[in-house]
């Protein structure tokens, strides 16, 4: 067993990260599905997005063969509608609230048209929006992610100058660093954000971080509003020994550097545990086994029931021949010569219901021994709490607490998305900066 780069040839990492949700190869496939909309009055779809998209109204545009119209009908609601569409978990949301899943047939393929209309929209660079004059007041943005984004491009359409400050040296957040490169590419991601600051009064000034070269009081003398979008990036550890060995990573910086790097770059090993059952974790598992890793083992320590995943993502991870092990935590990760080589789990059985609301795991006393050369750490992330703190903002556990419009106890401080909620999806995130730009011109008078 070892952990190395180049396991594959060029062409197989190509085909292992290529599209995993084609888009329609023309207009007639895409007028072909839209015209199986029934265009639901009071529609369900409409009701499960999160930023409420009129997704009847702009599949009868695109069925009616007005493509512009139907981008337009999208980005204003989402103006990271072309990303969710690849990236969303429609299953749950749009497509799993579709009429015709009461009839037993197939629902809608809402994302795929979505994405159709937004994909020509973006490669076009159609200017759907126009700014408004300025108004000469200034704001903050701390961090470019889809909250951050979505916050920029509502306050910068009404006049409002907005000057983002990203970590990292490209935008999207989530979108670019955090989702496995199958389901999106980085050259997607930057396409989606050069469009978004197309509208103009938008500024990104990147490797900026608050906390190391960047302060958030002076921010707040600078601006006449601050809006917080730092995210969770903080992976939890999972507090057991051997959690220093090489080949113990966490499943962030193992997807961070797949997104950045060449895939031949990345080092993966032979037998990998993954340790979690949440989107990242699938991810993190799927991409291991696609860069070559013989065997992927996912250990959760709760059930199928309990999954913070969707089944359409254990399905992915399955399919790609991951192995799953439920009821299962990890107790200690055993090495040799300071390398990875077995991970002890404990057998767990569920008990009552937790804080969460589901059963919570309760160990057995037995274990079993799997002999591994890498595990990924992939049970979840921390909010920033110390950087929080240190900056007076009431918190919940490091999770800021803000009213439904992104204030926050600091007079002139706006926050939203995973650092307020802890993590959801980037929808959700969409809609949060849309929320935060609303408080925001309400507290400018805009």
């Amino acid at each position: 067993m070892s952990i190395s780069n180049f396991k594959l040839t060029t062409e197989e990492y190509e085909a292992n990260f290529a599209d995993i949700h084609p888009p329609f190869e023309n207009l007639t496939a895409a007028l072909v599905e839209a015209n199986r909309c029934i265009f639901c009055y009071d529609a369900p779809c409409m009701k499960s997005c999160p930023t409420s998209i009129d997704v009847p109204k702009f599949i009868k545009q695109i069925a009616t063969e007005n493509i512009k119209g139907s981008a337009h009908t999208i980005f204003t609601s989402n103006i990271m509608g072309g990303g969710c569409s690849k990236v969303c978990p429609v299953e749950k949301l749009c497509e799993g609230a579709c009429v015709y899943n009461l009839m037993e047939e197939e629902p809608i393929q809402i994302a795929r048209l979505q994405r159709y209309s937004t994909e020509i929209a973006i490669k076009e660079k159609w200017p759907l929006f126009t700014r408004k004059p300025s108004t000469g007041k200034k704001v903050a943005v701390i961090g470019a992610g889809p909250a951050g984004l979505s916050c920029a491009h509502v306050l910068s359409r009404e006049g409002i100058d907005v000057t983002i400050y990203e970590k990292e040296a490209k935008g999207g957040g989530l979108m670019t660093y955090g989702i496995a490169a199958y389901k999106v590419t980085p050259e997607f991601c930057e396409d989606e954000v050069n469009y978004i600051l197309s509208l103009g009064g938008i500024d990104i000034k990147y490797n900026q971080e608050v906390g190391k070269n960047l302060s958030l009081s002076e921010l707040k003398a600078q601006y006449d509003a601050v809006y917080l979008s730092i995210g969770v990036g903080l992976a939890r550890q999972l507090a057991i020994p051997g959690e220093d060995l090489e080949g113990v990573v966490d499943a962030i910086s193992f997807i961070h550097d797949i997104r950045c790097k060449g895939y031949d770059q990345v080092k993966v090993g032979d037998k990998v545990a993954v340790i979690g059952m949440g989107m990242t974790a699938i991810d993190a598992a799927t991409q291991a086994k696609r860069l070559g890793a013989k065997e992927v083992t996912m250990l959760y320590r709760r059930t199928q029931e309990e999954m913070p995943c969707t089944q359409v993502e254990l399905d992915i991870a399955k399919l790609d021949g991951c192995r799953i092990v439920w009821l299962a935590a990890p107790k200690e990760v055993l090495g040799e010569d300071g390398h990875v080589k077995q991970i002890v789990c404990s057998s767990m059985v569920l008990g009552e219901p937790d804080a969460s609301g589901r059963r919570s795991p309760v160990d057995t006393g037995e274990t079993f021994t799997l002999d591994v050369d890498m595990v990924i750490k992939a049970a979840g992330q921390m909010p920033f709490e110390a950087l929080v703190a240190d900056n007076q903002l009431a918190n919940k556990y490091g999770k800021i607490v803000t009213d439904s419009n992104g204030v926050t106890n600091i007079n002139g401080i706006f926050a939203g998305g995973d650092c307020v909620n802890g993590g959801k999806e980037v929808v959700d995130a969409v809609q949060a900066g849309k929320d935060g730009a609303r408080g925001i011109l309400t507290y400018l008078g805009s």
